[in-house]
């Protein structure tokens, strides 16, 4: 049993997202981070760092973004969402989710000028691919969370970042991205600033 604690809009989009794309049963247990319900002593018990999102696998937790994005493609595997067997792709599914988790993510909290400086870098990498490997992954879903919340927030001109706004409207066009941002929007994006 799967069990996705999350917040509308934040880092657990991204869980989410591979949820639907995988296809599989789970329970979505909502915290909100408006409220400062990350800091209830029960969800401290789940999760001690006091972030979203947590997975529970048959009751285990697990957090980071990365981290639960790469078990879910190793978990399953006909989903095709990790370059299984591709020694290179594999490392650099982990370059990319490191270069987001390390770099863009934190970005934000620096500063607006930072922030696009980042996507400025990520625009690079990606190199007018439409995809960060030869393949949709999950490296896909995580740059996506990140660049739909600078999206919102910045409102960038398309032009600015035209290989990020490619993939964006990439993944906007995805069932599981639709299913996701339907859910999450009727609930709200209760996120802080």
């Amino acid at each position: 049993m799967l069990t996705l604690y999350f917040s509308p809009g934040s880092s657990s989009m991204a869980v989410h997202v591979a949820l639907h794309e995988i296809g599989v049963d789970f329970e979505r247990r909502l915290i909100s981070l408006a409220k400062r319900e990350q800091f209830s002593a029960e969800y401290l018990a789940i999760n001690p760092e006091a972030k979203v999102p947590t997975l529970l696998i048959d009751g285990r937790a697990l957090s980071e973004v990365a981290a639960i994005l790469y078990y879910l493609a190793r978990r399953h595997p006909q989903a095709g969402l990790w370059p299984e067997g591709d020694l290179e792709a594999e490392a650099q599914a982990i370059s990319w989710m490191s270069f987001i988790a390390s770099t863009v993510h934190p970005a934000r909290r620096i500063g607006i000028e930072r922030w696009k400086e980042v996507f400025g870098l990520a625009e690079r990498r990606l190199g007018g691919r439409p995809w960060t490997l030869e393949m949709y992954s999950v490296a896909d879903i995580h740059l996506f969370r990140l660049f739909w919340r600078f999206v919102g927030s910045v409102k960038p001109a398309p032009g600015d970042y035209p290989g990020l706004w490619q993939h964006y409207q990439q993944m906007m066009s995805r069932p599981a991205v639709q299913r996701t941002i339907a859910i999450e929007s009727a609930i709200g994006y209760g996120l802080p600033q």
